[in-house]
């Protein structure tokens, strides 16, 4: 693997538009939340496949087999980081059309749905 395959802008997505999205609920559509188990117990959005990244040994080698890589997927985490990392590597597996949440589920909390908890 290259350098410069780090040094690909990973496209993102506003949360007013990722709720937007999610209530045009195109078909095929993919929604992953990298946070850990006992975040999501916190707070978390409803359709989303929860993906921990602790656990990626456990869930990479399947993820073609799971995911469409050619379908439109979205990637969530607590504020970002996280799910730009997520959005690095599916890229990297021949992933299409990812794009990361800007601030997490922290922002959606905070700009979209303040019903989810915050933490």
């Amino acid at each position: 693997m290259s350098v410069s395959s780090f040094n690909q802008p990973i496209p993102q997505i506003s949360v007013q538009e990722l709720a937007s999205r999610m209530a045009d609920a195109p078909a095929g559509l993919q929604l992953i939340d990298v946070r850990e188990p006992e975040e999501l117990a916190i707070a978390q959005i409803d359709g989303f496949m929860n993906l921990p990244l602790s656990q990626f040994a456990v869930w990479s080698e399947q993820i073609q087999t799971h995911l469409d890589p050619t379908a439109e997927t979205i990637v969530l985490c607590h504020h970002g980081i996280r799910s730009a990392q997520m959005c690095q590597w599916l890229q990297q597996q021949g992933f299409t059309q990812v794009r990361n949440v800007v601030g997490g589920i922290e922002a959606y909390a905070v700009e979209v749905d303040s019903t989810i908890p915050r933490y």
